[in-house]
């Protein structure tokens, strides 16, 4: 099924999901923004050592492109870390939230917030070459039908020198759900071979367990190592590090198990990875 990358019944009906969820997120504990509030970051555990490998004497003078940045929580922990962050989101109200935390937290100066599909990012911010760093992280790419435009876009926005950091859900993580399989563990549901949408219909919602969604059918993709890895190469990126990672910050599965800093992973045998991190170089 080939769709349009800029519009379509793929694009409205997951913004209108996201758009539902954001005011859930905003009240959930998931997002509690209590640290940000207090000048603190409310990076993960994972994203906040990759940045600091890549940056280890911070973040002073860094300009961030923060794709698919949803209310904008990790982009004003950025910002309070010190660099200058551009965040882009095809949420109305989710980039409404984002300026209306800038403000209140003093920080608009060096925060700025833009409402776009990804693949309309270069029309609406016109600034080849202008950032040290694009930034996205967690449940981004399934959300999109084309890895090789997307990397593509990373490119076009990237300085000579400039990084990538992209840490996500693994695709073969993604082969799993629910908990019917042996001790309770997930079985085996979708194909690792990306292409086709999966369009799923849930009301279900990871932050708000309770919430019912009215938006309930999203369209989603899977997207194999060697197309994301791939999509980077022929972008002009040179891959730097690549890691497969056996926990994430969020329960993906309910036979995960908390392990420390808001992480989750396998109750013992790693079964498959949960995660995977790629830092990519612009020549």
């Amino acid at each position: 099924m080939t769709v349009d990358p800029r519009a379509g019944e793929w694009l409205e009906a997951n913004r209108a999901n996201w758009d539902e969820r954001v005011p859930l997120h905003v009240a959930s504990e998931f997002y509690d923004r209590s640290a940000l509030r207090a000048g603190g970051s409310l990076l993960d555990p994972i994203a906040a050592a990759g940045i600091d490998r890549l940056f280890p004497d911070g973040l002073e003078g860094v300009r961030v492109l923060h794709l698919q940045c949803h209310f904008g929580s990790d982009s004003l922990s950025l910002v309070q870390l010190g660099a200058t962050v551009v965040g882009i989101d095809f949420s109305q109200p989710a980039v409404e939230e984002a300026r209306r935390m800038a403000d209140e937290l003093g920080l608009a100066e060096r925060a700025r917030f833009i409402e776009a599909n990804v693949y309309d990012a270069r029309h609406m911010l016109p600034e080849p070459e202008s950032f040290d760093l694009v930034f996205t992280t967690w449940g981004t790419i399934g959300w999109l039908p084309d890895v090789a435009e997307w990397a593509r876009i990373v490119a076009w926005y990237l300085k000579p020198g400039g990084r990538l950091y992209f840490a996500d859900g693994h695709p073969a993580a993604y082969m799993l759900d629910g908990d019917d399989g042996p001790d309770g563990l997930p079985s085996l549901r979708y194909a690792y071979e990306g292409g086709e949408p999966d369009v799923v219909d849930s009301g279900e919602d990871y932050a708000d367990p309770e919430a019912r969604l009215q938006h309930t059918r999203t369209w989603e993709w899977m997207h194999p190592l060697s197309e994301v890895l791939s999509g980077l190469r022929d972008a002009g990126l040179t891959v730097e590090e690549f890691a497969e990672l056996y926990q994430v910050p969020w329960r993906i599965f309910p036979a995960t198990v908390p392990q420390g800093h808001g992480l989750y992973g396998w109750p013992g045998t790693r079964w498959a990875p949960l995660s995977m991190e790629i830092v990519a170089l612009a020549p």
